[in-house]
């Protein structure tokens, strides 16, 4: 009898330590953490720049955390337009990219890095955005502002170039145009070369260019293939116009509650993953140029003295209208900051 109890005792114990092996367990799965992450654009690492870093993103957080953070990822603004997902990082616990679109109205003094033909190349506008005292300013106002992080900024395409249904090799080729514009700086920047400048949101470009309604638009090569673009314009210059990014944000109030690891494992896995993204951007531009060439696009390099005239022209109207806009200080730390980056390469 006494020798059956002892059996069964044992098991007993055997049973309730198991048991407990599962609850704890249980507890450390239930305490996972998800964060949600919206940006724009399709889940195509093929086409989209931003899904490219998401996807990297992602995979760094969830390996530098052991499972302990888990990223949800919500491409094609399916958490809302620009406005409303800035809304939401600014109260929720929540991971967004956003472009200038998104940013202009609750950090104007974001464009003061945006001003036309800034940076000479990639690496120059790399040491800028990764390292300069315009953006560390820039990083801590917009904290204080917004309650939110800029951790990164994300290379999304390569450099903006101008697109349209007839040559435009020069600013004298801009007269009497109709351009798509994304914001107010590029209105003020065509109508500095002859041109209009109309406000069409993203997803009535193809429609505005195949009706006439504009002659031409700006963006960097990836996105013109993704709107298909190619199919209603029949010319692509490389003008350089600006260096096409967007902003890893990040509600403070979230990353002040997570650990110290978990909050040093999403900072240095966003810069990898940025990292990651600039190679496979740059990578991929001639692809993306001879591919356009492919569909019939004629491409045309502007010499070095069209540039110059380009810059001669868009870089006053820019900074004059961004002055309407933002302190004086702002524009004149980035450019200074910009040149410092410009002569680093040389």
């Amino acid at each position: 009898m006494m020798m059956l109890y002892n059996i069964s005792w044992k098991f007993l114990r055997c049973l309730l330590i198991t048991g407990l092996l599962i609850l704890t367990v249980a507890v450390a799965a239930s305490a996972k953490t998800t964060i949600k992450m919206s940006y724009n654009g399709p889940a195509s690492e093929e086409d989209n720049a931003v899904h490219v870093f998401a996807t990297h993103f992602k995979k760094l957080v969830e390996e530098k955390t052991g499972g302990a953070i888990a990223i949800d990822l919500f491409p094609n603004s399916q958490l809302g337009n620009e406005q409303q997902r800035m809304e939401q990082v600014m109260t929720d616990p929540m991971i967004n990219v956003a472009s200038f679109g998104g940013m202009e109205t609750v950090f104007p003094e974001i464009f003061a890095t945006n001003v036309p033909f800034l940076f000479d190349s990639y690496k120059a506008a790399h040491i800028f955005f990764d390292s300069s005292d315009a953006m560390k300013k820039i990083r801590k106002e917009f904290r204080e502002r917004t309650g939110v992080q800029l951790l990164e900024v994300i290379e999304e395409g390569g450099f903006i170039a101008f697109t349209c249904t007839q040559p435009i090799k020069s600013p004298k080729d801009f007269k009497g145009l109709k351009f798509r514009a994304m914001d107010a700086s590029q209105v003020a920047m065509y109508e500095a070369f002859g041109a209009a400048g109309t406000p069409i949101p993203w997803t009535e470009v193809y429609l505005a260019l195949k009706t006439g309604v504009a002659d031409g638009q700006m963006n960097p090569p990836t996105y013109i293939i993704i709107g298909s673009l190619y199919e209603v314009q029949s010319h692509l210059t490389l003008a350089n116009v600006q260096y096409s990014d967007q902003f890893l944000l990040v509600n403070n109030a979230m990353m002040e509650e997570l650990a110290d690891k978990e909050r040093e494992a999403i900072r240095s896995a966003a810069k990898e993953a940025n990292a990651l993204t600039r190679t496979f951007v740059e990578s991929q531009v001639e692809n993306r140029i001879a591919f356009l060439k492919e569909k019939g696009m004629e491409v045309y390099t502007p010499t070095h003295e069209e540039m110059a005239e380009f810059k001669k022209l868009s870089t006053p109207s820019y900074i004059k209208w961004l002055r309407q806009h933002i302190e004086k200080e702002w524009i004149d730390d980035a450019l200074a900051d910009a040149q410092k980056a410009n002569n680093e390469v040389q």
